[in-house]
C-alpha cells in the first residue's frame, strides 16, 4: 500500500465505511470513562469501527485484527490505542515525578521501554504524552504531566514523542504518540475536572500551546483535543486553534481525535442542539476520529443531508487516518507488533529503579538524613508504609501492582541489621483512629520514626479533583500524634500532586516527596534514605503552603503594587506570606552547592546572536553530587507586562567532593522574545535581566544585565 493506493481505497469506500474509519470504540479491557457501547464482532465486520481503545494482549488484538482484515469488504486494518502514560507492563514514576529529574534522556528511555512492551501487547498508539500545563494542585491530572512551566513541558513532550515513536513509526517496537489534551485542561475552573478554562489569548499562546508545538516539531503522529472549553468555545469544536493554528500555522497533518465521548458532549457545552450539529462542529474544527460517542457514524449522514457538513472534510479525515495506518506499517503486516517478543524484564526493572531514584525530591532535611549507624530501632508508621499496590499511581492499565516493592520492604532489604517495626495507625481514607495509640507507642520505643502518609493512587489522575489537597482521612491526626512523641521523624509523602502539609515541613526532621514511583519504589526510597543514592530531583511545580495561594507558579506577572511588608496597600495576604512552601526547582541533596561568578559573554546583543552565560558551581561537601542549575530571564520593559521570571534552560553538572566547575549556557536571542499585540513572537529592544540559580526563589538568584540593540 502507498499513498496512491490510499486514494484508490477512499474512492471505493461507502459513506458508512468512511465514517467507520472515523469511529474509535472501546473494547472492554479497562474503563477510562462513562460506559458506552463497545465494539462487537458485528460492528467490526460491518466496517463500522476503524480503531479500538482499552484493549491489549496478543490474543485479543489479533482476534479483532483478523476480523477486520479478513472479513470486512475492504480489509482495512484496525489500530489499537491504549493509555501508556508511565509504563505498560513495567511501571515507571508518574510523569510529574519523572519531570523532576530534569533529564530528557530518562524521559525518552522510559517511553521507549513502555512502547516496546505495549507494542508487544498489540498496541499501535498511546494516548500520551499529557502536555497540560498545571498550576493548580486541586486538579488531579497534574500527576500525568510535566508541571507548571511551558519550556519544561516542551522538552518533556519532545523526549516522550521520540521515545514512543522511535526512528521509524512502522518499527514493531514503536507506538504512535498522541499529544494531549489540546489545550488548557490544566487551567480548569477551580481545579475541577472537565470544567471550563477562561483564559486570555495571550496566556493560551504564551503558556499552554508551546508544549504542543514542541510535540508537533518532534513528529508526533496524533493530537487529542481536550474536554474543556477555552473562552467559551469547546476545544472539540475550536476552529481557531485546531484548524487555524494547529493545521494551518504549524502544518500538522497527523490525526486529531476527540477525547472520550467529547463530541457528544458538545451538546452539554451548549453549542450543539443535537448529535448532527455536534458531529458537524467537530468535523469543521478538524477532528478526524470520534472516540466512543459514535456521533460521526450515527449522525453524520443527517449532518450532510442538512448541509451542516461537507464530504470533502470527511474524505480529508479518512485520508489522514489511513495515512497513519500506512505509517504504522499495518497495511503491510497488520500483526507486526504482536509478532515481536517483549523485551527482557530485567532491563525494564533496572530502568524503573533508576527512574524512581531520580524522581525522589528531598524537601527538607536538618541533617538527620542520610540515616546513620546509630539508629538501630526504626518505627515505620502510616497507611502507605506497606502499600505496594498504591506505589503504581494512577493511569496504569496493564501492569501487575505486585511488581512494586513497598516502602517497608525496601527498608528491610536495605537495613537487614536494624529492628524495623510496622504500625499502620490509620487507613488512607477512613475515619477510624483506634490504631493511633499503638502507632504512638511504637514511636516512643524507637530511635527514629519514618512516617509514610499521602494519597491513594486513584486519588490523583482523571476525575480526581480535590478541594482540600491535604492529607486525606485521619492522617493529620496520626501525624500530630507521631510528632508529639518527641522522637525524630522523617515524613515520606506519596502523592500525585503537592499536598498542603505545612505541619510536616515545619516539625518533621526531614520531608521527602516520594510521589508514586512505580516498580522501583521501595528500593529507590531506601537508597535515598540510607545515602546510597544522593537525591537529585527538583520540583517541576511550585508547592503551596495553603489552598488560598492556588493557582501558584513562579512565572506570574508583576502586580500593580508589588508586595511590601511595610505597606498594607500592596499585593499580599493579611494572614499568610506570598511565598510558597517550596519554590519551583527546589530540591535538596546530601551535598552543599554554591554558585558564584555569573558572567555573560557580551553586554549587548541583537536578533540572531547567541549569548554565552557562564557560572561557577562549587561542591562544598565531601560527597559527590549532581546538581541542576537553572537559567532564567526577564524583559525589564516590554509592550505587554512580562512575567517576573521565565525559565530559559537548565544544566546538570556532576561534582566530586570539593570540586568546582564552570557551567555554560548558550542563550539564543530569539529565546528572549515575547508575544506582541498580534500574538506573534517578537524580540523587543531594551534591557533584560539574566538569572542563574538552584531554584526559582528570586531572593537567591545571581543576576546580570543584558541589552538588546
Amino acid at each position: 500500500m502507498d499513498l496512491n493506493g490510499i486514494e484508490r481505497l477512499i474512492a471505493e469506500m461507502t459513506l458508512a465505511e468512511k465514517l467507520g474509519q472515523m469511529t474509535m470504540s472501546p473494547a472492554g479491557s479497562a474503563r477510562t470513562g462513562p460506559v458506552r457501547g463497545e465494539a462487537t464482532t458485528e460492528s467490526v465486520r460491518a466496517g463500522g469501527v476503524g480503531s479500538l481503545l482499552n484493549i491489549w494482549g496478543r490474543e485479543a488484538t489479533d482476534r479483532f485484527q483478523k476480523l477486520a482484515v479478513e472479513e470486512t469488504r475492504l480489509g482495512i486494518p484496525l489500530f489499537f490505542g491504549v493509555d501508556v502514560l508511565h509504563g505498560h507492563r513495567t511501571v515507571f514514576p508518574i510523569p510529574l515525578a519523572e519531570a523532576g529529574a530534569f533529564d530528557p534522556g530518562v524521559w525518552e528511555r522510559t517511553a521507549r521501554q513502555a512502547a516496546r512492551e505495549a507494542a508487544a501487547d498489540g498496541a499501535d498508539l498511546t494516548f500520551a504524552p499529557m502536555l497540560d500545563i498545571a498550576r493548580d494542585p486541586r486538579w488531579g491530572r497534574m500527576a500525568e504531566g510535566a508541571g507548571e512551566d511551558p519550556l519544561l513541558a516542551a522538552r518533556f513532550a519532545a523526549a516522550k514523542v521520540r521515545g514512543f515513536q522511535g526512528g521509524d513509526l512502522a518499527s514493531p517496537g514503536s507506538l504512535a504518540a498522541t499529544a494531549k489534551h489540546f489545550c488548557c485542561g490544566g487551567a480548569a475552573l477551580a481545579g475541577r475536572e472537565y470544567a471550563a478554562a477562561d483564559l486570555s489569548e495571550r496566556a493560551v499562546h504564551e503558556t499552554y500551546l508551546p508544549p504542543f508545538r514542541a510535540a508537533v516539531e518532534a513528529g508526533c503522529a496524533a493530537i487529542m483535543s481536550a474536554f474543556n472549553s477555552v473562552g467559551g468555545v469547546p476545544m472539540t469544536a475550536h476552529v481557531p486553534l485546531l484548524r487555524a493554528w494547529l493545521r494551518e500555522k504549524l502544518g500538522f497533518d497527523g490525526v486529531i481525535m476527540s477525547d472520550y465521548a467529547a463530541i457528544e458532549e458538545l451538546i452539554d457545552h451548549g453549542v450543539a442542539a443535537d448529535r448532527a450539529e455536534a458531529a458537524a462542529l467537530a468535523l469543521k474544527a478538524g477532528v478526524d476520529i470520534d472516540m466512543v460517542s459514535n456521533v460521526y457514524f450515527s449522525s453524520m449522514p443527517e449532518a450532510l443531508a442538512r448541509g451542516l457538513a461537507r464530504m470533502e472534510d470527511i474524505d480529508a479525515a479518512v485520508r489522514r487516518i489511513l495515512v497513519l495506518k500506512l505509517r504504522l506499517g499495518l497495511f503491510d503486516d497488520p500483526h507486526r507488533r504482536t509478532r515481536r517478543r517483549r523485551a527482557p524484564s530485567d532491563t525494564a526493572k533496572k530502568l524503573a529503579l533508576d527512574a524512581a531514584r531520580r524522581a525522589i525530591t528531598l524537601l527538607t532535611n536538618d541533617g538527620i538524613l542520610p540515616l546513620g549507624e546509630k539508629i538501630r530501632r526504626i518505627a515505620v508508621i502510616g497507611p502507605l508504609a506497606d502499600a505496594r499496590e498504591e506505589m503504581v499511581g494512577p493511569w496504569v492499565l496493564a501492569a501487575d501492582p505486585r511488581q512494586c516493592s513497598s516502602i517497608l520492604e525496601g527498608l528491610r532489604a536495605a537495613l537487614p541489621d536494624r529492628e524495623i517495626i510496622l504500625e499502620q495507625g490509620v487507613t488512607i481514607k477512613g475515619d477510624d483512629m483506634s490504631g493511633i495509640g499503638a502507632a504512638r507507642a511504637a514511636c516512643e520505643h524507637a530511635d527514629l520514626v519514618i512516617l509514610c502518609v499521602g494519597e491513594a493512587a486513584r486519588m490523583s489522575g482523571e476525575a480526581a479533583s480535590r478541594a482540600h489537597p491535604g492529607l486525606p482521612g485521619r492522617q493529620h491526626e496520626l501525624a500530630e500524634a507521631v510528632l508529639s512523641t518527641g522522637r525524630p521523624v522523617i515524613a515520606l509523602l506519596s502523592s500525585g500532586r503537592p499536598l498542603i502539609v505545612p505541619v510536616l515541613a515545619e516539625r518533621a526532621r526531614a520531608l521527602v516527596a516520594t510521589w508514586f514511583l512505580g516498580a522501583g519504589a521501595g528500593e529507590a526510597i531506601a537508597e535515598v534514605l540510607t545515602g546510597r543514592f544522593n537525591p537529585t530531583a527538583r520540583l517541576p511545580v511550585t508547592w503551596p503552603r495553603a489552598v488560598g495561594q492556588i493557582p501558584i507558579f513562579f512565572a506570574e506577572r508583576p502586580a500593580a503594587r508589588p508586595a511590601n511588608p511595610t505597606d498594607p496597600f500592596t499585593s499580599k495576604y493579611i494572614d499568610l506570606p506570598n511565598e510558597p512552601l517550596f519554590p519551583f526547582g527546589h530540591g535538596l541533596s546530601y551535598s552543599e552547592i554554591r554558585l558564584d561568578n555569573l558572567r555573560l559573554g557580551q553586554e549587548e546583543f541583537q536578533a540572531g546572536d547567541k549569548v554565552a552565560v557562564e557560572v561557577e558551581a562549587r561542591n562544598l561537601s565531601d560527597r559527590t553530587a549532581q546538581e541542576t542549575i537553572f537559567l532564567f530571564a526577564r524583559d525589564r520593559v516590554a509592550a505587554a507586562a512580562p512575567p517576573v521570571l521565565e525559565l530559559k534552560g537548565w544544566a546538570k553538572v556532576d561534582l566530586k567532593p570539593r570540586q568546582a566547575k564552570k557551567v555554560s549556557f548558550t542563550l539564543a536571542a530569539e529565546e528572549l522574545s515575547g508575544l506582541d499585540g498580534a500574538l506573534e513572537w517578537r524580540l523587543e529592544p531594551g534591557d533584560f535581566d539574566i538569572f542563574v540559580g538552584l531554584n526559582a526563589d528570586r531572593r537567591y538568584l545571581l543576576s546580570a544585565r543584558l541589552r538588546c540593540r
